[in-house]
């Protein structure tokens, strides 16, 4: 078993970063394709995600590393889900 933990510990922040990779080029290669840029909440989500990784790895005595990146991947998946809708009181228009 220490064997998988520490395959999983050495992989899981590569695999992880890749995927982050995969979802910056894809959502790049949209926002070049559509022509509008649609803002959503994918930084924001993946701060809440990493601050989140931190306090579980810390607590459930992980590898904070990894529990970081993890915490940033979820983060970014569930916050580019959501669109920021425009609320018409832009402060830039006076």
């Amino acid at each position: 078993m220490d064997q998988v933990y520490e395959f999983m510990s050495a992989a899981l922040p590569w695999v992880a970063m890749g995927i982050l990779l995969a979802v910056f080029l894809a959502k790049a290669a949209s926002r070049k394709k559509d022509g509008d840029r649609k803002e959503n909440y994918g930084s924001e989500g993946m701060a809440l995600g990493m601050s989140l990784g931190v306090a579980l790895g810390t607590a459930l005595h992980v590898n904070i590393g990894i529990a970081m990146v993890v915490g940033m991947l979820l983060g970014l998946l569930l916050g580019s889900g959501f669109e920021k809708k425009e609320d018409g009181n832009d402060k830039d228009d006076r």
